[in-house]
């Protein structure tokens, strides 16, 4: 039995053929991730509903039917990459197909794929940073226009070095310009709101590159919400990813009374209190959902029938942890 969501309505402000949405009257909806569901290993903690040992068909047909049930629960936006196996490949076929008019995609640069499906690979995946990678990725990933409407670098960091090659900035603006696509720009690691602030300096011909973050935040991490009101004064779009931290949020000890009295309270789980903490604090664009299944896409739906209120927010915020600790403990999880 599916729970079923209206859409929530947004409204949309046009600059020189771009669509910016603008976080003051933007009502935050639930995307789609697919990190979790185009490869079949993936830094998650598993669940006992998840797909075991998918081979690329199996995962595909899964992928494929996610994605359907996400459309009909009320999803209009999804997030993909590369790095994350077929994915592109399968949001590909899926909207060839479906053919729908009212959908938006996100993906990414910078990470190749190499597990090639293998359980027990050497290297799951290869950051790059190069302009030949961006001219590669990008060749594959206009095939999903005109969904597609932002381009992010995938993990910006500042020792990569992407932020200052001035050949692949040049070629995002094109990019930008071309096709009317917003460009931006995915954070993980202890220094987010140093490459956030970067980023947001980056101009050319005048204009900023970037106006898409995709960040970390969730009921540990928190330290997004520094620069929260720097990202709010550029306009930005703002994607928070990895809202139950790896799945951590609902295995953790602290606070866990807190979340099962709001849980029981609002007739949901833990991960759509989770999910709400970040919807009612930042007031993104979007939160990600990273669901493998349609029984964790239900439950991270219920997000959508309840707000917190002040108090319990500011209960909720105390379980935040020291970001160092917090990336520390993300390095440690294992690819299952």
């Amino acid at each position: 039995m599916h729970h079923y969501f209206k859409l929530r309505n947004f409204n949309q402000t046009k600059t020189s053929g771009e669509v910016f949405y603008s976080p003051s009257i933007f009502m935050t909806q639930i995307a789609l991730g697919m990190a979790a569901i185009g490869r079949p290993l993936y830094i998650n903690i598993k669940t006992a509903d998840s797909l075991q040992n998918p081979d690329k068909s199996a995962l595909q047909a899964h992928a494929l039917d996610l994605l359907d049930t996400a459309y009909q629960l009320g999803i209009r936006h999804f997030d993909s990459a590369p790095g994350y196996g077929i994915a592109e490949e399968i949001l590909l076929d899926w909207t060839r197909k479906r053919n729908y008019s009212d959908i938006g995609i996100s993906t990414k640069w910078g990470y190749i794929y190499t597990a090639n499906f293998e359980k027990n690979p050497e290297q799951h995946e290869v950051k790059e940073h190069s302009l030949q990678v961006l001219k590669q990725q990008w060749q594959y990933s206009q095939q999903l226009l005109p969904y597609l409407n932002m381009y992010q670098i995938h993990s910006a960091t500042l020792d990569s070095g992407v932020l200052e090659n001035k050949e692949a900035l040049g070629e995002l603006a094109a990019i930008k310009k071309t096709f009317h696509i917003q460009i931006g720009l995915t954070t993980s690691g202890v220094q987010q709101n140093e490459v956030i602030k970067k980023a947001l300096t980056l101009t050319v011909e005048g204009k900023p590159i970037f106006t898409v973050f995709q960040v970390t935040y969730n009921l540990f991490e928190q330290s997004i919400a520094e620069v929260i009101e720097l990202l709010h004064a550029a306009n930005a779009t703002i994607i928070i990813k990895e809202s139950l931290a790896n799945g951590r949020v609902l295995r953790s000890q602290t606070n866990d009374a807190l979340l099962k009295t709001l849980a029981a309270k609002y007739n949901v789980g833990k991960d759509a209190v989770a999910m709400r903490f970040c919807m009612d604090t930042l007031k993104p664009a979007f939160v990600l959902s990273g669901a493998a299944t349609v029984k964790q896409l239900e439950q991270n739906l219920l997000a959508n029938t309840f707000t917190l209120h002040a108090d319990e927010i500011d209960q909720l915020k105390k379980m935040r942890v020291d970001r160092e600790a917090y990336w520390h403990e993300r390095k440690q999880l294992a690819w299952n």
